[in-house]
């Protein structure tokens, strides 16, 4: 099935159908329609397999991509313009043209179930491709959503659904592709890519890892408390670019902890001693407590990501210290720094590699139009939104024409 698939898909594009932007353009604004009638069930769905506040689904896997296609249908024809090249000599006639690459998988993760599926492909095809869709079946709710929303909208020569579990995944990843995009844990990114290896596959993967945050001395205490909270313990600590830990000097680490147990308080109420757990378990609700520990660079907590409502809390002599300790692991998908020193800020972005930095916030470069999302090293390949989604799954072929 998986090899009929991608072979119809292949000589779908080979009809070259997908060259027109304005045919493309239809196809973006199918998926708007398909995602907006179909919103209440991606909504229930969401809800079923996460236990999700269904407000903040509707904001980030309806509201979100809608406004990722919308962004795309302005500038769409002004991206897919040839890029003239200036030639020095003054003969020669150089161009790049961006053109699809072909059949692409897209692989989306649980915690966010169609915006981590929806943004790429946004971009997938707003580029000129055809498309696989492999929804995570950890949320089969949400996945079983996906396959009906796809199938009742495309053509499955055009854009499909794959659901089932591992040994689906396997077969999928034995074809070969011309592009494949996963979102995920970083031990299944590493086999993603052997697998594309074998057929020279390019691929863009979205890994997360330990993204820290740094706060310094000269801030507000309550603003950034409200900030980390609001953050990372939204959709209960399962946010690939979340703050996964914080480091602190000793002078500030008492006030920063004050502050958070106040905003926790406030936020959740029956939370009340710092470096506590507040409450139970609900396996009903799949809800787990916000948890505080006082940790050092060697315990369990900082070795690999959380991905949940755990803050552990680092003690550093000095911001040298933190830039140093981020340094010495591997390359996160973010780092956080609050700070108002401009030489600190300095400091961090010079002196340290990540996907991106957030100074005295969180998580604004999936909402800042123009800027990329994506990692560095284990923290992912590649980029997407707006522009830098479309470059992305675009092959940018040179061009120069020379006189007779």
């Amino acid at each position: 099935m998986v090899l009929r698939l991608v072979s119809n898909q292949r000589k779908f594009f080979r009809t070259r159908a997908t060259r027109s932007v304005e045919w493309r353009k239809e196809q973006l604004n199918k998926l708007k329609a398909a995602v907006l009638k179909y919103q209440n069930e991606i909504v229930e769905s969401v809800y079923q397999d996460l236990r999700r506040p269904k407000e903040l689904t509707q904001h980030m896997e309806v509201h979100a991509p809608i406004g990722e296609i919308d962004n795309f249908l302005k500038h769409m024809d002004e991206w897919s313009m040839p890029i003239q090249v200036k030639d020095d000599k003054g003969v020669d006639k150089p161009f790049v043209v961006k053109e699809p690459e072909g059949v692409v998988l897209v692989m989306t993760a649980w915690n966010y179930p169609f915006a981590v599926g929806l943004l790429p492909l946004i971009a997938v095809i707003a580029a000129g491709n055809t498309a696989i869709i492999k929804p995570s079946e950890v949320s089969p709710k949400s996945a079983s959503v996906w396959e009906k929303m796809i199938s009742d909208t495309f053509d499955k020569n055009y854009m499909a659904v794959v659901l089932d579990g591992v040994q689906e995944t396997t077969n999928l990843l034995k074809e070969r592709f011309d592009h494949i995009c996963y979102t995920g844990s970083e031990m299944v990114g590493k086999i993603v890519m052997a697998a594309a290896a074998k057929h020279v596959t390019p691929v863009t993967l979205e890994l997360g890892g330990k993204c820290p945050g740094i706060v310094d001395t000269d801030v507000d205490m309550k603003k950034v408390a409200e900030k980390i909270v609001n953050i990372k313990f939204l959709n209960c600590g399962q946010i690939f670019m979340t703050y996964d830990y914080l480091m602190t000097t000793p002078d500030v680490k008492p006030k920063l902890v004050q502050a958070l147990k106040d905003c926790i308080i406030q936020r959740f109420e029956e939370l009340c001693e710092v470096l506590y757990k507040g409450g139970e378990l609900e396996r009903d609700d799949v809800f787990i407590p916000p948890i505080i520990l006082d940790a050092n660079k060697e315990d369990c907590s900082m070795k690999a990501e959380i991905f949940g409502p755990v803050l552990p809390i680092m003690t550093v002599n000095k911001l040298e210290d933190a830039i140093e300790h981020i340094v010495d692991g591997e390359k996160p998908l973010s780092i956080y720094l609050f700070s108002n020193n401009q030489k600190s800020i300095q400091k961090v972005v010079e002196g340290t590699s990540s996907g991106a930095v957030g100074v005295n916030d969180a998580m604004k470069q999936v909402q800042t139009a123009g800027v990329p999302f994506g990692g560095v090293g284990q923290s992912g390949i590649g980029k997407y939104m707006g522009k830098w989604g479309f470059d992305e799954f675009s092959h940018h072929k040179a061009v120069i024409q020379c006189p007779l």
